[in-house]
């Protein structure tokens, strides 16, 4: 197949302001992954786009099997809440307790806005 380019399930991007840490979650444009590499912004870094990661959640929220997860992109802090504002950027794939400081979440790789009722 001579136009296949790769399986995407990594790519590379530009470091968004303040840089990125590895093993953090961040958004760059509409891709939304976790970082492989610690790198200054502006330089290359592989986004892991899909994948069940412990990441950063609100302490004093309870998630269940399954609940949408959002991010504040300011924050970079994860909740099971939609709101104005927040992307949507996966599902929960374990049950966190409130209180607890992570959660485990499946990434969608791309973000979409949070729906608000």
């Amino acid at each position: 197949m001579k136009s296949f380019i790769q399986h995407g399930d990594c790519i590379t991007v530009p470091a968004p302001a303040g840089g990125t840490i590895s093993g953090q979650l961040y958004k760059v444009g509409a891709f939304v992954g976790v970082a492989a590499t610690t790198e200054a912004a502006g330089d290359l870094v592989v986004l892991k786009l899909n994948g069940v990661f412990e990441l950063t959640k609100i302490s004093a929220q309870a998630w269940a099997v399954g609940d949408l997860v959002y991010m504040n992109t300011g924050s970079r802090s994860l909740t099971n809440a939609s709101a104005s504002g927040l992307v949507l950027v996966g599902a929960a794939t374990e049950v966190a307790a409130n209180p607890s400081a992570v959660g485990r979440v499946r990434l969608n790789g791309a973000s979409a806005p949070a729906a608000v009722a």
